[in-house]
Parts: structure tokens; C-alpha cells; sequence
């Protein structure tokens, strides 16, 4: 005979009393019990998607890698809280690529950020672009571009 052909026939031979308690003997032992225990991440949470570059809104699909690397570092002097606030210049000699950012009004926090609006000249390319749009100062440092749109005087 097998084991749960005589764990069934036992547990039919007893009485309703008994057989509530091995059903909740069984039903503690098979649904266990649950704690949570904080514990320290291994992995800060700052850096879990650390490895997956932010997308940068595109000035232009022409911009190649240099391209980029000029106007962040200019896009940064430019929109700086502390600085005066005057248009900030950037070129790519090898390219021909060329644009200003212009910072419009002040600084302002937004969350844990400090963010300042812009406007973007790009020139140098097929056809020359004037956007605005609004930059981050994430807590590294590093600049983070959002909101960019066509400009439109107004």
C-alpha cells in the first residue's frame, strides 16, 4: 500500500474533530509564513540602471559623438546657477557643427534638481534649427536636456 493511500484512509477513519485538526495542521505547515527583514542593498539604488545611458533629446540627427560632447560642455557653462546668464558658443571644426545656448531667466529647484531653461541655435548643418527647451543638473554634475521643442518667439 502506498503512503497517501494510507494518509487518505487515515485521515477518513477519524473523527470530524481530529480531521479539523490535521486539516489545519496541514494547511499551517504547507502555507508556511512570511517575514520581511530589511536588509542593506548590495547594489545602490542610485546606480541599478547606472550601466543604461539616459537618452538625450537630439538637437539634430546629424550631431555625431564629438558634436555632443562639445555642446553638453557648453550647454553646461551656459545654464551654470552662478553664471551671467550670456549665450555660450560651441563648435566642431571637423564637422563644421556649430551652435549657442542661450539660458532664459533664472535658475529654479525642481525636486532634487536644479533646472534652467534655454534656447538652442544649431547651425552648420542642412538646415539650421532654433530650439528651447529646459535643463537638469543631475546630482552628478552631468546636464540632462528635457522638454525641447521648436523655439517660438512670444
Amino acid at each position: 500500500m502506498n503512503a497517501v493511500y494510507r494518509f487518505q484512509r487515515d485521515f477518513y477513519r477519524r473523527g470530524p474533530r481530529e480531521a479539523r485538526a490535521a486539516a489545519l495542521a496541514c494547511a499551517l505547515a504547507l502555507g508556511g509564513c512570511s517575514t520581511s527583514i530589511p536588509l542593506p542593498s548590495l547594489i545602490s539604488h542610485d546606480d541599478v540602471t547606472g550601466s543604461i545611458e539616459k537618452p538625450l533629446p537630439e538637437l539634430s540627427r546629424t550631431l555625431d559623438p564629438e558634436d555632443w560632447r562639445r555642446a553638453r560642455a557648453a550647454l553646461g557653462v551656459a545654464l551654470d546657477p552662478q553664471g551671467n546668464g550670456a549665450a555660450v558658443n560651441w563648435d566642431n571644426p571637423q564637422s563644421g557643427v556649430r551652435g549657442a545656448f542661450t539660458p532664459v531667466g533664472a535658475a529654479f529647484p525642481s525636486g532634487d534638481h536644479v533646472c534652467r531653461a534655454f534656447v538652442a541655435e544649431l547651425g552648420g548643418t542642412a538646415r539650421p534649427l532654433q530650439l528651447q527647451g529646459v535643463g537638469c543638473r543631475e546630482k552628478n554634475g552631468e546636464w540632462i536636456v528635457g522638454d525641447m521643442k521648436p523655439w517660438r518667439k512670444g
